[in-house]
């Protein structure tokens, strides 16, 4: 469906009729709920993430009733007899109650967690689509950036919400984060001592970590979300290159009714897989862990897949340090902490934001893109974002160590030197690997718009040589295909000669060079050929 005038259906014209005999709002609701929404399914990782934020606020409003916040000490007498008469928090003891007492208690909270892996997982995914798809480039830098401001807020969101019921194994995150507080320079002792309210564990985490995760984050994520909502409505929404789809216009449906209808049933869809995952897999069992003390430590820890490239990179680091002022305590810098705990998540987000202005240095590509890139099609992107999958797929799985070597019977110096190959040969390889593969798929794509698609027929020709005979492409795939347009590049010089301004001196021949490397056509799409014979 494409844009253009078309006449109001009648609920929507008495909607308008209603409001603007009061509020004045026709124009505003016949423009709105007529607007033309694209029809792919990687659009719907989006939708994902925004249905999983609504599920862990309505839950969350749930299990703060009976949640209560506290360290103070009290010893259990509930109904799960293997801790009656156990020492624990408040935290802890509430969490047990919610689980065991509060009537569907344990399928909120299960319901909640899900939601929460579902949450960050499906905004990772969604960035990748973003990025591998250059959604990303003009006039979205900004709806980009608060995206990527988004996925860091909900990391910490869910680091807050993974330390309050204050078991066990919550406990040893809180000191990994603990440590991690300590390790930064100059100020690392004044926020332990602000976060925990005094030495580790002190007796504020718990309450404060509570503010954080109900409050302050929750009500900064709606403030974003908001605005990515609003950018996105105000902006020309992208879609996939296709037949008729251009930069002026966008083809797809209208808000209402058909984008609502499928919106509200992947809404239900969404709350159904979460409640089936909650009902049928059990997830974070806190009774089986007992409640936190300093003094205790299990083996096989791990925390949800978010930050397990943290761990991963905490496992992988040397024991380095530096002694700034000489080998007193004060004067030590613990790069075993601070690198791993700073730099893999510093260089994926900065990078991330820093790419769109990056690239568009690189390239010179000033215009407006509201037509999306085929990952194929800009190779070097793609195993750029490939390289960063992998680095942190290595931190992740090498999070698990342990239990690689003991699953399989390796030695654990082995996984642990081997992760340490792996995290900068992995990137490297795939580098090179997806950047082939693009240039192999472009040659094939090349081969179908010149050739046509290949039926088995074999035919022979007058002069006796045989050859294949090929069918024409759809017209809708061969639109999709001719879309691929070459990437942009920096004139080397004007007409005379001269080199422009912006290539001139060391700093311009560099981005000159680099622009060279990365743009271009790298597989130009072949004419078509006269063998394509046979008919649709």
């Amino acid at each position: 469906m494409q844009t253009g005038p078309k006449a109001v259906p009648g609920a929507i014209a008495r909607t308008s009729s209603f409001l603007d005999d009061r509020l004045g709002a026709a124009r505003f609701l016949n423009r709105n709920l007529r607007k033309i929404f694209p029809d792919h399914w990687t659009f719907l990782l989006g939708e994902i993430a925004l249905y999983s934020f609504v599920i862990l606020l309505l839950t969350g409003t749930f299990l703060t009733f009976w949640f209560k916040p506290s360290m103070g000490h009290v010893v259990y007498d509930g109904v799960y007899a293997p801790l009656r008469g156990v020492g624990m928090s408040q935290a802890y003891a509430s969490t047990l109650e919610i689980s065991f007492e509060v009537r569907g208690g344990l399928l909120i909270r299960q319901i909640h967690h899900w939601s929460a892996l579902l949450f960050i997982g499906s905004m990772m995914i969604h960035a990748l689509r973003v990025f591998f798809t250059g959604a990303y480039r003009k006039p979205r830098e900004l709806t980009w950036i608060i995206g990527v401001t988004m996925l860091a807020l909900a990391l910490l969101e869910g680091l807050t919400g993974y330390s309050l019921p204050d078991d066990l194994l919550s406990g040893a995150g809180l000191r990994v984060t603990e440590g991690v507080l300590m390790s930064v320079p100059l100020v690392g002792t004044y926020l332990t001592f602000f976060l925990f309210g005094g030495e580790y564990p002190g007796e504020d985490v718990i309450s404060r970590f509570f503010s954080l995760h109900i409050l302050l984050i929750p009500g900064v994520l709606l403030v974003l979300i908001s605005a990515h909502l609003v950018l996105m409505w105000v902006q020309k929404h992208t879609q996939m290159p296709g037949k008729d789809r251009t930069n002026t216009n966008v083809v797809g449906a209208p808000l209402y009714p058909s984008f609502m209808a499928k919106t509200g049933a992947f809404f239900l869809f969404t709350l159904a897989t979460v409640a089936g995952l909650a009902t049928f897999a059990q997830i974070n069992p806190v009774w089986l862990y007992g409640p936190y003390s300093p003094g205790d430590i299990s083996a096989g820890s791990q925390p949800d897949f978010y930050l397990g490239f943290l761990e991963g990179a905490l496992r992988l680091m040397p024991a380095w340090e530096v002694n700034l002022l000489g080998t007193g305590h004060a004067g030590t810098l613990p790069l075993s902490v601070v690198i791993p705990a700073l730099v893999p998540l510093g260089v994926i987000l900065t990078g991330m934001v820093l790419y769109p202005f990056i690239e568009r240095w690189i390239t010179g590509d000033h215009r407006e893109h509201h037509i999306l890139e085929r990952p194929r099609n800009n190779p070097h992107r793609t195993a750029i974002g490939m390289s960063t999958v992998v680095f942190y797929g290595v931190l992740w799985l090498l999070g698990a160590n342990d239990e690689l070597s003991s699953t399989f019977h390796i030695s654990l110096y082995a996984t642990t030197y081997a992760g340490r190959v792996l995290v900068i040969a992995g990137p490297a390889l795939a580098y090179l690997v997806t950047y082939r593969i693009c240039l192999g798929l472009q040659r094939s794509d090349a081969e179908l718009v010149g050739h046509g698609l290949p039926t088995g027929v074999i035919r022979r020709l007058p002069g006796g040589a045989f050859t294949e005979a090929h069918a024409p492409l759809d017209e809708d795939i061969e639109a999709h295909l001719r879309a691929k347009e070459a990437v942009p590049v920096l004139a080397a010089h004007n007409g005379s000669g001269v080199p422009p301004e912006r290539v001139r001196g060391p700093l311009g021949r560099l981005r000159a060079r680099m622009s060279a490397a990365y743009g271009g056509e790298k597989v130009a799409l072949e004419e078509e050929h006269d063998d394509r014979s046979l008919t649709r």
